[in-house]
């Protein structure tokens, strides 16, 4: 199964929060998880912004960095280069989307690259974007 994930559903993934949980049921599936470097960008942001909250210290988030980067490096995750056309197709998203759903560009950008790299699954923790990821046909369930 290959899925494309969020950044919402990594950070549940590797840190402990309302959505572990599922996130580890679903990592239970053994599903190829697309990782671009945008989605790497994302996951660190959020994951580092954890300490400008007070919500962890660095030795905790650097610590999951290092396993986020260890599992993309021995093949748990699927490094996988940008797809161009999903800038093309972000534009065409909200475009289309906003309007209706509010969503933003960082919204509709891990949709785009969701479609444009034929994910069978769109795994997120984020209301907006799993109703534009529906909304274009992703399969959002585990």
């Amino acid at each position: 199964m290959i899925v494309y994930a969020d950044s919402s559903f990594l950070v549940s993934s590797y840190t402990a929060d309302s959505h572990s949980s599922q996130a580890d049921i679903r990592m239970a599936l053994s599903p190829t998880i697309l990782i671009t470097p945008f989605a790497r960008a994302e996951f660190c942001a959020a994951l580092y912004q954890q300490m400008f909250q007070g919500r962890a210290l660095f030795s905790q988030v650097d610590q999951v960095w290092q396993n986020f980067d260890k599992d993309c490096d021995q093949g748990s995750l699927s490094r996988i280069e940008f797809p161009l056309r999903a800038l093309d197709r972000c534009a065409d998203l909200a475009k289309q989307y906003c309007p209706t759903l509010g969503v933003r560009t960082l919204d509709s950008l891990h949709v785009a690259c969701a479609l444009e790299l034929n994910a069978q699954k769109f795994w997120t923790f984020d209301d907006r974007q799993a109703k534009l990821a529906e909304a274009v046909g992703l399969d959002t369930t585990p």
